[in-house]
């Protein structure tokens, strides 16, 4: 550690990064992908969301892990946000962990669907956007493509009142030099220009941008107005065929003027014609001060009653408010007054 990093292999990380695993503690299991699960845990007393990343079987498997797990601290390390989940560190042994933030509102994609058939509030819409647009846009600053943006990687807080851009799994470098992979992400929300063309093999790689984070950015903009599943009816293979090979997008019909063009200039088939993060910001600010005139000041004198309630942000509420979690059930008790003997410590017992 003489030159203050930290490295195993292909991973360098600044010590200040670098969790301890003894203080690691894990809890019941939040969610689960093809590469990791989550968990909610605790660090050094701090609520945490811990991913922990399967190695894999086979050393090909294992290597592309490894540098997916790399890529992906580095990143977290680098980018800071309020809109980006925010990252408190890693380690790669005994396993490969990343350790964030713990955000209790759950994936936007689940509290969409515990929504349905009722749509979001159109300013609550766009404003979530805003959200999602802000974290893209400090993203492509950075130099960063996300390549997966989709209601499984957005987080709520608690209130339900902010989103947050998680995993970076996928996200990769931008460079004029560099060929990308195709086939990445997720092929409902996956931009035209990642999906092979007819000629292009599996694995062969092809040139993109970052323009195809705003693609991605216009279907999940269409599903958060609409609250349904963008290519209803198809496969995610047929959908993707469909927006690749006949130019196939969702229905902007009916949506206001302004709103439909900001959604059918994410998405249009030219990257080169679809606007950058800056752009679509000023978009949705502007379309969201059309729809929402300004609130009338209420005097503070209304405010005086001695039987007010603390507003749910206040200091100590949150302990006397039960939680739900984001498919509905019956809220659990706060990690931080669970028996002790609830957690278990991951690496000599679970993993």
């Amino acid at each position: 550690m003489g030159d203050g990093f930290y490295s195993v292999g292909e991973f360098s990380l600044d010590p200040k990064w670098l969790i301890d695993p003894k203080l690691l503690f894990v809890g019941p299991k939040i969610g689960e992908g093809a590469h990791a699960k989550v968990y909610e845990g605790k660090y050094k007393n701090q609520n945490v969301a811990i991913k922990i990343v399967h190695k894999g079987e086979t050393q090909e498997e294992i290597a592309k892990r490894d540098a997916r797990f790399a890529r992906e601290v580095a990143m977290l390390s680098r980018v800071q946000h309020k809109n980006l989940v925010k990252f408190i560190g890693a380690c790669k042994e005994p396993v490969m962990v990343i350790v964030t933030e713990l955000l209790l509102g759950g994936t936007l994609r689940k509290y969409l669907l515990n929504m349905r058939p009722r749509c979001l509030d159109t300013r609550v819409a766009i404003g979530f956007a805003l959200d999602i647009a802000r974290a893209m846009e400090c993203l492509h600053s950075h130099g960063i493509i996300h390549r997966d943006l989709k209601p499984e990687n957005l987080l709520l807080t608690a209130d339900h009142k902010t989103v947050k851009l998680a995993d970076f799994g996928l996200a990769r470098e931008e460079s004029l030099t560099e060929m990308m992979t195709a086939e990445t992400g997720t092929y409902r929300w996956m931009a035209p220009e990642l999906y092979s063309t007819v000629t292009l093999r599996h694995g062969e790689k092809k040139h993109y941008n970052h323009k195809v984070d705003a693609y991605s950015f216009a279907i999940v903009l269409w599903e958060l107005i609409h609250n349904k599943l963008p290519f209803e009816g198809m496969s995610n293979l047929q959908a993707a065929y469909a927006a690749a090979f006949k130019n196939v997008r969702p229905s902007a019909d009916g949506l206001p003027e302004d709103l439909a063009v900001i959604v059918t200039s994410c998405w249009k088939e030219d990257p080169n014609a679809r606007p950058n993060f800056s752009q679509i910001i000023q978009m949705l600010l502007h379309y969201l001060s059309a729809i929402s005139p300004p609130e009338p000041v209420i005097p503070h004198r209304i405010f005086t009653s001695e039987n007010a309630v603390l507003p749910p942000e206040s200091p100590g509420t949150s302990s006397l408010m039960g939680k739900r979690d984001d498919s509905g059930e019956t809220p659990k008790t706060p990690m931080e007054n669970r028996p002790r003997g609830g957690f278990f410590f991951c690496f000599d017992q679970c993993c």
